[in-house]
């Protein structure tokens, strides 16, 4: 993992001996943006506005509490919101799928699961997001929020949120396989919003990640408050797109994390978390879902908010206006 991270942050001689691909890559999905956009590829609308939370790098930016905060502003504002996700990982043999918050993870993956727990709102899962989204009109909601998909183009959408890493942003600028890039940096003059995850810049929104609580894996349930957990060494672990991020957050709330980075999305089993000492382990909320089952009293999560300016509330707000005006 930390090896393709460097190549894909640097200019390196493997990131320029993939640049062919890469070439080919981003011409690939340029044309499909384009045959979408002139009509020769049909995209599909649902009986509701959509709104697509994407990035266009891989690995974690921050997506995932962003559509959460959409979810609960859109509720706060009299809307019946549903969620469309691609259910990535899952082995579902059929499609779409109603997530709830005890649905297992190996048939719907884990970011629905997770979606489920925390939003209170319809969650379907389904690889074919229009599909998804009709899905969601079908049980009453009146808006349609997609995680991720902002280059799945047969979901026809009204609002797209991109969502960047404010550290690591496009790392060296390439497309895939050279680079962490899906598409060219210039899909961006595209979207209605981008959201950064740390530092905005010119013409962005500023997000952060605020913690909320440690909360026990089996359960949970909350455990002694954060400030009591200063100090103490734990076995920190991250299957997600970005470890660093989490492990650095654990220091800066005074944590001692012993890292334990996986691969994004990662299958755990019961010998991934046994260690030779007695220190509690402490996980991101995405892996807990994974983790339920074989769970020990030793396991805990950290759970984590979206912190968004008051504004991006208000432009959210007119965008809509906008859409129920016609």
């Amino acid at each position: 993992m930390r090896w393709i991270e460097h190549h894909w942050q640097h200019d390196t001689f493997c990131s320029r001996l993939l640049l062919p691909l890469s070439i080919v890559y981003c011409g690939a999905t340029s044309l499909n943006q384009y045959l979408y956009r002139r009509g020769l590829r049909r995209a599909r609308s649902v009986a509701a506005p959509v709104i697509v939370v994407g990035n266009i790098t891989v690995g974690g930016t921050g997506k995932t509490p962003l559509v959460l905060w959409i979810v609960q502003y859109l509720k706060e504002n009299g809307w019946r919101p549903g969620i469309v996700t691609r259910g990535y990982g899952g082995r579902a043999r059929t499609w779409p799928q109603l997530v709830t918050p005890d649905s297992d993870p190996l048939l719907v993956g884990d970011e629905p699961v997770l979606l489920a727990q925390r939003s209170d709102v319809p969650v379907i899962a389904d690889p074919d997001r229009a599909r998804g989204a009709h899905a969601l009109t079908a049980r009453g909601c009146n808006i349609v929020v997609s995680d991720d998909g902002l280059q799945h183009y047969r979901l026809r959408r009204d609002i797209e949120i991109a969502v960047i890493d404010g550290e690591r942003r496009f790392g060296n600028g390439r497309c895939l396989p050279a680079g962490p890039l899906r598409e060219p940096p210039a899909r961006l003059r595209g979207v209605d919003a981008t959201v950064v995850h740390g530092a905005a810049g010119a013409g962005e929104w500023s997000m952060a990640l605020a913690p909320v609580s440690i909360r026990r894996v089996q359960t949970s349930q909350e455990g002694a408050p954060i400030p009591a957990w200063r100090g103490r060494r734990v076995h920190a672990v991250a299957g997600v797109g970005h470890p660093p991020r989490f492990f650095a957050l654990l220091r800066r709330l005074e944590l001692e994390p012993i890292e334990h980075a996986f691969p994004d999305h990662h299958r755990f089993r019961p010998e991934d978390l046994r260690f030779d000492d007695a220190y509690e382990v402490i996980m991101t909320e995405k892996d807990a879902v994974k983790c339920r089952s074989f769970a020990t009293a030793a396991m805990w999560y950290l759970a984590v908010d979206a912190r968004l300016d008051a504004a991006f509330g208000a432009w959210l707000h007119e965008r809509l206006e906008k859409y129920s005006r016609g």
